[in-house]
Formats: C-alpha cells, structure tokens, sequence
C-alpha cells in the first residue's frame, strides 16, 4: 500500500506560483540514492511525475517565452553579435535563488544564446541554489564550478548576506568583511581555471512592505546593507553588471518581484538578462584584470 500523500489543490497552487521553481533539490542533494528518479523526487512535493514535469516545463517554456521576446529588440541582438564568448565555451553561474530559478536570467541567457548561436555549442551549467549566502556557494565551489573547467563564471551572491535575521536583527547574517573575503576567494579560485574575467552581478534592492508579509521568511534586508555589499563588487576587477542595483527600477517597481518583494519575477529576470548582454556587449576593455564596467545606464 502506498504512503504517497497527494498535495491539496491549495499546495498546487502555492507549488505552482511560488515553490517550485526554486525547490531544484537534485542540485542541493546530488548524493542522495534514488535523486535521479523523477517520480521519487515528485512523490516528496505530494505530486505525481507527470504533474512535476508539467510544473517545471512551464516554467522553461517562460524562459523561451522571454527569449523570443527579448530578440525582437534590435539592441539585443547588436550586443548579442559583440559577446566575448567563443564557440564551444563552458559558461557556468553561480548564485542564490535569483539564479536558481528554474525561470531565472541565466535560464534566459541560455535560450537567448541556444537560439542566437545555434552553431556555438555552448555548455550552460546553472549552479544557483535557493538562499545560498556567500559562504555556502565557497563551500561547494569546487564541486559546482571549478570541476567544469569553465571558461566564463557568472556570480551573482551577496543578498542573503546581508538578511538579518528576527532573533538577530541588530547584525547581518554574515558580517560585511566576510562577504568581502569569500567573494574574494571565489574569485582567486575561479582565475585558476580560466583565464576570462569574471562577470558579478549586483544584488538589486528588495521591497519591504512584501517582505514583510511572507509568512515563509522570519529575516528583513536593508538597503544600506545591500548597498555596502555592492559596493565590494564594484570595486572588483571583471564585467561588473548594474553596479548601482537599478534593474529594477529607481526606486524599484513591484512589477519586477515575485509576491516576496526578493525574488524577481520574469520581467525582473528578463531586466537582468538585458543588463548582462549589454554589460557584456559595450565594455570596451576585455583584458585579464581589467575593471570593465558600462559606461551609461541601460536604457
């Protein structure tokens, strides 16, 4: 008799519009017996295998979706036709949930190039894991990233640094000196293996008032706190994407965040896929250690 529990329509929808696309636990538990079998992995989200991949192709499908859309802008195709990446490269990102995403800006990115460059044979490794901080991503480093060989390493971290948490709220989870010395082991690590530089990606602001009513989280982020952090990432050497964190609009738009006001939705990923193509697009010097930054907001 099985023990199989099926989730309530209520969880589906939460499942749906919210969960699943950041709960990808093959990534987070690689070693766990029986992770590769897809009916074992749906039966733990009360699922069966054919609702599971239903679920997560839709959220691909978004991805495409945005894609298509995004190569109808003449601007986005001009930057697309001046990346630095070689046929054949390994492009790698590591990451929080904003990169986890199973509809996140690099899932773009990959449809973006997949159907630009059908010829280029790029690898895409997506090593995002949902709320991982700074030390978490140094910790499987080498397991996630550096065992690739990458030639290109996308790393967007720093936001869950900074969250301060309710039984805590007078420190950030990691103090800003910390952060400092594992992004920068990060990137002393990945200049081992590749001699690209590497591409950050700032974190952009949160909103609070939707924070504030996700029953999920029990932690706050401040913008000075963000602020500081990007402020280490844009003294670092490598494509620096949106510095000032303004992707998501001055002061940022709701429209570009899921309901936690932390993650964005798909038109805030699609802003992160634009600024990445045009970071990578104008910067003008490309040698090894250079800073490159843009020279101008995006439009």
């Amino acid at each position: 008799m099985s023990n199989f529990k099926k989730a309530s329509e209520e969880e589906k929808e939460a499942l749906e519009k919210y969960l699943l696309q950041f709960l990808n636990i093959e990534k987070q538990f690689p070693l766990l017996p029986g992770i590769s079998n897809r009916a074992a992995v749906a039966n733990l989200f009360g699922l069966t295998e054919d609702e599971l991949s239903s679920l997560r192709d839709m959220y691909s499908k978004n991805a495409k979706e945005a894609a298509l859309e995004l190569l109808k802008d003449d601007d986005v195709m001009d930057w697309i036709d001046n990346l630095p990446f070689s046929p054949g490269d390994t492009i790698v990102a590591i990451g929080d949930s904003s990169t986890d995403d199973l509809q996140s800006w690099f899932e773009i990115l990959r449809e973006v190039l997949d159907i630009s460059r059908p010829d280029a044979d790029y690898r895409f490794i997506n090593a995002g894991q949902t709320n991982d901080t700074s030390s978490q991503a140094l910790r499987r480093l080498h397991r996630d990233v550096l065992s690739f060989e990458p030639d290109w390493v996308f790393i967007s971290l720093g936001l869950f640094d900074a969250t301060r948490l309710s039984i805590a709220p007078k420190r950030t989870l990691l103090p800003l000196s910390e952060t400092w010395e594992n992004l920068s082991t990060i990137e002393d690590a990945i200049k081992e293996v590749t001699e690209n530089p590497v591409i950050w990606i700032s974190p952009p602001p949160i909103i609070p008032g939707l924070l504030d009513k996700m029953e999920l989280f029990d932690f706050d982020i401040d913008e000075n706190d963000l602020d500081q952090i990007r402020q280490i990432i844009t003294g670092k050497t490598g494509y620096i994407v949106d510095p000032k964190g303004k992707r998501m609009g001055s002061p940022p738009e709701a429209w570009y965040y899921l309901s936690d006001g932390i993650n964005p939705s798909l038109s805030g990923h699609v802003n992160t896929t634009r600024a990445v193509l045009y970071t990578m697009a104008t910067s003008e010097d490309e040698r090894e250690g250079a800073e490159i930054r843009p020279d101008e907001e995006i439009s």
